[in-house]
């Protein structure tokens, strides 16, 4: 007859039997590159479409002028545009930075961005090139960027811990990040400034920064890395007051 510890055994043997011998993780759900980062506390949107907007109504609004005028592009500088889409970004910071300039267009959606490259050959493009990243890293090229565009895409992020922290290195001295997005919830497509701040600041970057903006619609931010980039298990997560939270992950 069995032991009541020897049925202990045997019960625990079956159960891992069930689960296919792996214990269960409860970070089983996520990326294995996102497993050291907090959780985010907040909701994620969820990917429609690849377009914020019409290109025209955009243009009527004068969009791109106003973020790349707040951004200080000029020419020569080179950029990344994450989550680049439809290329309404790409095709206008290629001409701002000019033929001495580079453009690099991201984005996870491999139908966009083929679409996204028969553009920029149709339009001769040169000085754009088109990369796909992950949800958990862009996966730019480290020390290359002046400045990198995150347009109406931030809440749809669904690791923005590990996002940002991998894409650190991929600025340059003094480079900036740009952030357009709108003030409402992540599930409505927007972003409260406040949690967009906190979460920036939890992974090492400051606000540089911060333009309420009507006439497009939305809000832009700056903001560069600072000090040493912060080791993951460190990085302390943001509440959805925008505050960072002591609870655990």
């Amino acid at each position: 007859m069995l032991t009541k510890l020897s049925r202990l055994a045997l019960s625990a043997a079956m159960g891992l039997m069930v689960l296919g011998c792996k214990p269960v993780h409860l970070d089983d759900d996520r990326p294995e590159n996102a497993r050291d980062f907090p959780r985010s506390k907040r909701d994620v949107a969820k990917i429609v479409g690849t377009q914020f907007s019409t290109e025209s109504a955009r243009d009527k609004r004068n969009e791109s002028q106003v973020v790349m005028d707040i951004a200080r592009l000029t020419a020569g500088m080179s950029v990344a545009d994450i989550g680049a889409g439809e290329g309404y970004y790409t095709v206008r910071l290629a001409e701002v930075v000019g033929e001495n300039g580079r453009v690099l267009a991201q984005d996870i959606d491999g139908e966009a961005l083929a679409r996204l490259g028969n553009r920029v050959s149709r339009e001769r493009l040169d000085n754009v090139s088109i990369k796909p990243g992950e949800v958990t890293d862009p996966k730019l090229p480290a020390n290359s960027f002046d400045r990198i565009f995150m347009v109406h895409m931030y809440h749809e992020v669904t690791e923005p811990y590990a996002f940002i922290w991998h894409m650190r290195p991929a600025l340059r001295k003094d480079g900036e990040v740009i952030v357009v997005d709108v003030n409402r919830p992540t599930q409505k497509h927007g972003i409260p400034p406040k949690q967009l701040f906190c979460e920036f600041e939890a992974v090492g970057y400051q606000l540089m920064e911060f333009a309420e903006r009507p006439d497009i619609a939305g809000f832009v931010a700056r903001f560069k890395a600072v000090g040493e980039r912060p080791e993951p298990m460190s990085i302390q997560a943001c509440g959805t007051d925008g505050q960072k939270s002591p609870e655990p992950r």
